[in-house]
């Protein structure tokens, strides 16, 4: 509400420098008439020989002429001052939006601590460093539990590589030829 009422007040200001100026211009508009009647009073007084008539022709076009100057100057000087207020509004506005855009950039250099930041990143190398030892070491103990539970003695390696190397053999065999070898093994194997 409050903005939409600075705007008003806006919008009346400017309206009342706009009538003014127009009414300036309309001032030196009927002065600029009265001196062209004065110039055409004295041209017949003088004509006519008239002395007095011409002498206060003469008198009114001076200060007809010193009236236009005078509203034409208060005119130019109502445009310079309002011109003026307008580049001083608008470096106020500019001045404002500075300073709450600095306060905003301050707000967020406060907030932005980054000693903090690169604190918490070196943590969290650390932590993914120690992740990655303890999962070297995860890796070597499955590997080493692997080999121990495949470490069997070498006749009992020889024998299944037999046992698949033969696999084509066994094809042609029966059901009793296998079950016969299984027990074989077995029987090895818990020995």
């Amino acid at each position: 509400m409050a903005n939409n009422t600075t705007t008003k007040k806006e919008i009346e200001k400017r309206m009342l420098i706009k009538r003014t100026v127009s009414e300036m211009e309309k001032q030196i508009q009927k002065l600029e008439k009265q001196k062209e009647a004065y110039i055409e009073m004295g041209k017949q007084a003088k004509q006519r020989g008239l002395t007095a008539q011409y002498n206060l022709a003469l008198s009114g076009l001076r200060m007809t002429i010193a009236q236009q100057r005078r509203v034409y100057e208060m005119k130019l000087n109502f445009e310079i001052t309002s011109q003026m207020k307008d580049m001083t509004k608008m470096t106020s506005d500019f001045l404002a939006g500075m300073g709450s855009l600095s306060k905003d950039m301050m707000k967020l250099t406060k907030e932005t601590d980054f000693k903090k930041v690169q604190q918490q990143f070196e943590e969290a190398m650390m932590g993914v460093a120690v992740q990655a030892e303890q999962m070297e070491e995860f890796m070597e103990e499955t590997e080493s539990s692997f080999s121990t539970h495949s470490a069997s003695s070498e006749a009992d390696n020889a024998e299944l590589e037999a046992l698949m190397t033969n696999e084509a053999s066994m094809e042609g065999s029966t059901e009793s030829d296998i079950e016969k070898e299984l027990d074989a093994l077995k029987k090895k194997m818990s020995e």
